[in-house]
């Protein structure tokens, strides 16, 4: 039904912001990153091998569970520079779709491009071989990967786990086999066992043909008994006791029948949610909406989290953000979302759908070209991203270039209004290093002219003292390469204040 509607445009096909009211500033944090090693449980927080909490913000980069056998956009771009691109808009994990057909014998990659160099160390892999790459950049970058088993074949979306062509027995199998070829590389942090399962799956009937709970359990267990390290992401269903939601997106059976597995504090429930861009829902037409949305996420998923249950992790969500009502909604969720701790103490864990262009009723963060950042919807986002990792595998970081020596520091900085409703506006800042060599941190200072002050940033800390503010960057955006640049957003009040200059200073 849902999911029917958003359907990536295949490879042939290649070619009014709300105000986040209550967005607080991001501020340095001077304890060593979490984030380390193999992640586990603890009631509704996610914790690091050192048992620090630890938020996953990340997005959804697809295309392994389509024919192309790779995620999409290889065909334009080169892959380092996409998980680059990134870490430098602040996600901290990329979910990487894929159907049982990249696990089969002589399964080959298409439609990636490697002309001029770009992606050169892809040529002649096989699939798998080609998510061994992304993991291990991605990785180095800072970034950790969870695997989405989304379809039994590249054909489509199945309502079950298995089909007449890929039975359950194929499922596990191929789970074991994902799961021991990445024991020991803990930037794969865990695998969400089946995306979107639906009618007529069930949660809790005990018809072992139709429970996912117990579906679950056994794959579950089977993941865990070849790497016990790893999390094992459950979606929801789409109905429970005649209430239907978002297919994969129901967890109200949880409160009754939670997945129980063999290896304690691995579950991470996972829900999905979505706007009218993919399918209309009977909340979305309350008189009281947006209001009503806490509600309706509280009694699927949410009360989970409130209730100390186990963490939540909204794997998809996303929109086209082309009607009023799909704005409202993204801003209600990111306020749902909206953490009280900064690295992952207290907050839910989120990928968005998508990274691509070109999925068919949600748009991405990247625009067609697979380029251009769509800076509109990325920035509803970024007041709940969250720091990045420490790199994993031993090698240097790409994303940090490093001092090669001798060389001058410098920075300029341009500022852009991309909303004014009067009472307040939106604006961005973009911060380009024109020195000769790696920025390791940056300050950027501006006047109003006006009485204009900032009532929200994010991806920088500020102080304003009566017109002039300092910003300063982030923990995860200070390094910024020769010819780089990183950006930070903001809200203020009131509107109309103009473009002020902006003076950066590099060290």
């Amino acid at each position: 039904m849902f999911r029917s509607l958003r359907r990536a445009l295949g490879a042939a096909v290649v070619a009014l912001l709300l105000p986040l009211a209550g967005v607080q500033a991001v501020h340095a944090d001077t304890a060593a990153a979490p984030g380390a090693g193999y992640w586990h449980t603890s009631g509704r927080q996610i914790l690091d091998a050192a048992g620090q909490p630890v938020r996953i913000a990340g997005i959804n980069w697809f295309g392994f569970e389509t024919s192309n056998n790779a995620v999409h956009g290889l065909w334009a771009r080169d892959y380092k520079s996409m998980i680059d691109q990134m870490k430098s808009l602040g996600y901290n994990a990329i979910r990487l779709p894929y159907s049982d057909d990249i696990l089969k014998s002589g399964a080959v990659a298409n439609s990636i491009d490697f002309s001029g160099g770009k992606n050169a160390d892809l040529q002649g892999l096989s699939p798998l071989q080609i998510i061994d790459k992304l993991v291990a950049y991605a990785g180095q970058d800072g970034l950790k990967v969870i695997l989405d088993r989304h379809r039994p074949d590249a054909a489509g979306q199945s309502a079950l786990w298995y089909t007449a062509a890929v039975p359950e027995t194929t499922w596990i199998t191929n789970l074991k086999a994902l799961a021991t070829r990445y024991k020991g590389n803990p930037t794969v942090i865990g695998i969400d066992l089946h995306n979107e399962p639906h009618d007529p799956a069930c949660w809790g009937c005990g018809d072992t043909t139709r429970d996912w709970r117990l579906a679950a359990q056994r794959a579950g267990n089977a993941v865990l008994s070849v790497n016990s390290e790893l999390l094992i992401f459950v979606e929801g269903v789409q109905t429970v006791d005649g209430v239907s939601g978002w297919w994969g997106g129901n967890l109200m059976g949880v409160a009754q029948y939670p997945v129980q597995l063999d290896v304690p504090n691995r579950v991470v429930y996972s829900a999905h949610d979505y706007a009218t861009s993919v399918a209309q829902q009977s909340w979305f037409s309350d008189p009281t909406f947006p209001a009503n949305m806490p509600g309706v996420w509280d009694k699927y998923w949410g009360y989970i989290f409130k209730q100390n249950i186990a963490p939540v992790w909204v794997g998809e969500f996303g929109t086209t953000l082309q009607s009023t009502v799909d704005q409202k909604w993204l801003a209600a969720l990111v306020s749902y979302l909206r953490p009280t701790g900064t690295y992952g103490a207290d907050s839910i864990s989120w990928t968005f759908w998508s990274w691509n262009p070109n999925s068919g009723d949600t748009g991405g963060i990247l625009k067609d070209d697979w380029t251009t950042v769509d800076t509109v919807k990325d920035d509803y986002l970024a007041s709940v991203k969250a720091p990045g990792f420490p790199a994993e595998g031993g090698g240097s970081d790409p994303g940090d270039p490093g001092d090669p020596g001798g060389g001058t520091a410098a920075c300029t900085a341009a500022y852009t209004v991309s909303s004014d409703w009067g009472g307040g506006f939106n604006a961005e800042v973009k911060v380009t290093n024109t020195g000769t060599t790696a920025l390791k941190s940056w300050k950027t200072t501006w006047t109003w002219p006006g009485a204009q002050k900032v009532t929200s940033m994010w991806n920088a800390s500020y102080t304003q003292s009566a017109a002039t503010v300092t910003a300063v960057n982030a923990d995860h955006n200070g390094s910024v390469a020769v010819g780089g640049s990183a950006t930070f957003g903001f809200g203020g009040a009131p509107g109309g204040g103009g473009t002020p200059s902006v003076s950066c200073t590099a060290t």
